[in-house]
């Protein structure tokens, strides 16, 4: 088990309240082109959704700082799934509904900018990989991106969505 210090719960509330105010912005920006205004969803009324995700996220961290043989990504998808599963009566009915709020486009935003910039840190150990490394990279995310598009596809055929 490692001690957590002040100075890292302080760094990982600024990294989530960033995150968090990055995330409402761009979900109010993205149900406003939603073209529904059913769908809108303003700062504050997404300000609950966000605040149980940033709980969530923060819980994990800290977990995942403390006992490090977990990762911190199991960590948050398991109390994320506690706290939503629908066996769960007390808190699923209230996290599901102010959850689904936020939008996953959204979310995923401020997570790929600040992989964007980790790596522009770090320019000098992304050369060191060579070109066969980022071959490598490119066609692992172009196979992602079709196999999903091809799971997608076949998916909403089967339905008749499309």
């Amino acid at each position: 088990m490692k001690k957590i210090t002040g100075e890292k719960v302080t760094e990982y509330v600024l990294i989530l309240t960033i995150s968090a105010v990055l995330i409402l912005i761009g979900n109010m920006i993205n149900t406003i082109t939603d073209k529904n205004p059913d769908t809108f969803v303003s700062v504050l009324a997404g300000l609950p959704g966000i605040l149980i995700l940033f709980a969530i996220a923060f819980a994990g961290t800290i977990l995942g700082t403390v006992i490090p043989k977990v990762p911190t990504a199991i960590w948050i998808t398991l109390i994320g799934v506690l706290v939503a599963m629908p066996y769960n009566t007390v808190t699923a009915p209230f996290v599901v509904a102010e959850v689904n709020k936020i939008g996953i486009l959204p979310t995923c935003t401020p997570i790929l900018a600040y992989a964007g910039v980790s790596i522009g840190k770090d320019w000098t150990e992304f050369k060191k990989i060579g070109w066969r490394g980022i071959l490598v990279a490119l066609f692992v995310m172009i196979g992602t991106y079709v196999g999903s598009a091809l799971i997608a596809q076949a998916i909403l055929a089967a339905q008749g969505i499309i």
